[in-house]
């Protein structure tokens, strides 16, 4: 079965689906100075609300709230219904410690403690 509205419904719908992706996100991106609210993500790329930029490239920020969780590198960028649609050339997890050039024992001490 197939249904068929007027067009100034589904245009109605499609931007309560987009105002309710941008409540309930608490992803952002910020790059060179301005912070986007980010409407999804995936292994890819992500994607913003076009009325907040047509054009994004080069190397950007993506917070969860005020944890910063990813660098990406922004390589293509094009709008489609609405959203600017991001596609990554890398995406790096940020750590909250540094990285390790060698391999840890899983019996290893957690601490050395001093002579008394």
């Amino acid at each position: 079965m197939q249904a068929f509205f007027p067009k100034e419904l589904q245009e109605g719908l499609a931007s309560a689906l987009t105002a309710q992706g941008r409540k309930k996100s608490r992803l952002k991106v910020v790059a060179g100075g301005a912070s986007y609210p980010v409407l999804r993500l995936w292994g890819e790329g992500l994607s913003i609300g076009a009325e907040h930029s047509t054009h994004l490239r080069g190397l950007v920020d993506v917070y969860d709230g005020a944890r910063h969780i990813l660098q990406c590198l922004i390589v293509a960028s094009e709008v489609d219904g609405g959203e600017l649609i991001c596609a990554f050339k890398r995406a790096t997890l940020v750590l909250d410690h540094p990285a390790l050039d060698y391999v840890r024992a899983e019996d290893a001490p957690a601490g050395y403690l001093p002579r008394a």
